[in-house]
């Protein structure tokens, strides 16, 4: 009998009438029956594993438990793991390490720094795992200072000589604007492997030192005098770092000939992604003809390749030639382009036309805005701040329907702060339209701001609006 007909017999209740209890009575048999939820993605059978477990008496067994923690972690219900954790009388540190893990994966980021801190005052051994995952925890955040704190804690228990743990706190000093640190944690660093090179490689790219291309040859050398062979990611990210422009030494050209020997073809997988990167340096260095050629010769070519190669034409100013491949990459290779390759090309077609001094008029700020809105180029990062900036620089003062696709950008990725501004300027071009009233009262009444709309006195010109108020409703 496979597990699998187990799961059916007591979810569906077949005819057969299994008994839950007889098929599963041990410790191992919950143990991958939690597996098999996680397969099929449901929590409910794992919660039935938790009932099960509890019945048999196994509160207490430290595999079933961090089975469970990691799972009620991954469907997304960190709270249950720590329950699970809180019934445990003695906690290992690798219990602890999977009820953190949860809460990270849950970007519950604050959640996670005080089980962490909670660790640390019950005295539990930190390992490897506890503070490679800390380290990460600062990197999302960017916390320069906590990342410190667990550098420090690297530094006491020994565990900064683990590659692993050094490469998280490489990382997290460059995610957090301590690139000196993280150089110098590199060349402390007794021992390295590729991802070691990668983060420093990554490192380079984020503090925008363009006139690293000088040492592309000398870095690669030292990667294989340390026995280690340059990964995809790492010829990716010297080609991002590259200029590319042609001179004595051309270390774009180098790398696309290391690219050829050591066989990373330009075709499938990895390959498409390198072939889409050397496009982008050839274009970059206005060689786009060489990019070209590049992507003739390419195995397979998706739609990131394909754009990757209008893209390279918009920004050599060949749009013509730009149109004519978008056209044959729906044509002739029947590949729907995405809503990065219209959302960015439109981007770019628009800055194409500022540098030719055409003045845009309100239709076309209206169609950027709402390309970036659909292709999610604004939203994310904080980057609704770069378009209220935009829409404050534009040539022209904004019209309504500006406005109204930053309140859909806003509404889209869930900004409630600029969703609101962007109404009050509606409303301020707009006093006589009361759909504007109708949706400012509206998100303010999903937050439950009662006072807020109360205070809103362009409501008194609306006995509608008054009575919804009073009733506490929402507006329709």
């Amino acid at each position: 009998m496979t597990l699998l007909s187990i799961w059916k017999a007591v979810n569906l209740r077949s005819s057969r009438n299994y008994c839950y209890a007889t098929v599963v009575s041990s410790a191992e048999n919950l143990l991958d029956l939690i597996h098999l939820s996680l397969t099929h993605k449901s929590l409910k059978l794992t919660q039935q594993c938790h009932a099960r477990s509890l019945s048999l008496g196994f509160t207490q067994n430290p595999f079933l438990a961090t089975k469970l923690i990691s799972a009620y972690a991954i469907f997304g219900v960190p709270a249950q793991s720590q329950l699970v954790f809180d019934s445990l009388h003695i906690k290992s540190v690798y219990l602890w390490n999977s009820l953190i893990n949860g809460f990270v994966k849950n970007r519950a980021y604050n959640e996670a720094f005080g089980w962490f801190y909670q660790m640390c005052c019950h005295g539990v051994l930190l390992d490897d795992f506890t503070l490679a995952t800390m380290s990460k925890v600062c990197h999302e955040i960017g916390d320069l200072n906590a990342g410190k704190l667990i550098h420090g804690k690297s530094l006491k228990t020994g565990f900064v000589l683990d590659v692993i743990v050094a490469n998280s706190l490489m990382s997290m000093y460059s995610k957090c604007g301590g690139f000196g640190e993280c150089l110098k944690l590199f060349d402390e660093m007794p021992e390295r492997n590729v991802g070691s090179w990668n983060v420093i490689l990554s490192g380079y790219a984020d503090s925008g030192d363009r006139n690293f291309d000088k040492e592309v040859s000398g870095f690669v050398k030292d990667m294989q005098i340390e026995g280690l062979k340059p990964d995809a990611f790492t010829v990716s990210s010297l080609l991002t770092l590259c200029n590319g422009h042609m001179r004595k030494r051309d270390p774009g050209r180098e790398l696309h000939g290391f690219i050829v020997r050591i066989e990373l073809a330009v075709g499938s997988g990895t390959g498409v992604h390198l072939g889409c990167c050397l496009i982008d340096m050839y274009s970059r260095s206005d060689r786009v003809e060489v990019g070209r050629r590049v992507f003739d010769r390419m195995k397979s070519r998706n739609v990131y390749a394909w754009t990757a190669m209008v893209n390279g034409y918009v920004q050599n100013g060949a749009l013509e030639e730009g149109l004519v491949l978008f056209h044959e990459m729906q044509v002739r290779d029947g590949v729907e382009p995405n809503k990065v390759s219209l959302g960015e090309e439109a981007v770019s077609v628009y800055n194409k036309m500022l540098q030719l001094g055409n003045k845009p008029d309100m239709i076309t700020i209206v169609g950027v805005l709402s390309a970036c809105v659909r292709a999610g180029l604004v939203g994310r990062s904080g980057q609704l701040g770069q378009a209220l900036d935009y829409i404050k620089t534009m040539p022209m003062a904004p019209s309504p329907s500006v406005w109204g696709a930053l309140v859909n950008a806003s509404i889209i990725h869930g900004n409630s702060e600029m969703q609101d501004l962007a109404y009050r300027f509606l409303i301020q071009l707009e006093p006589e339209n009361p759909s504007n009233y109708v949706s400012l009262s509206n998100l303010h009444a999903s937050s439950r701001r009662w006072d807020v709309v109360s205070e809103d006195r362009d409501f008194v010109c609306c006995p509608y609006l008054w009575n919804c108020l009073l009733k506490k409703l929402p507006f329709r």
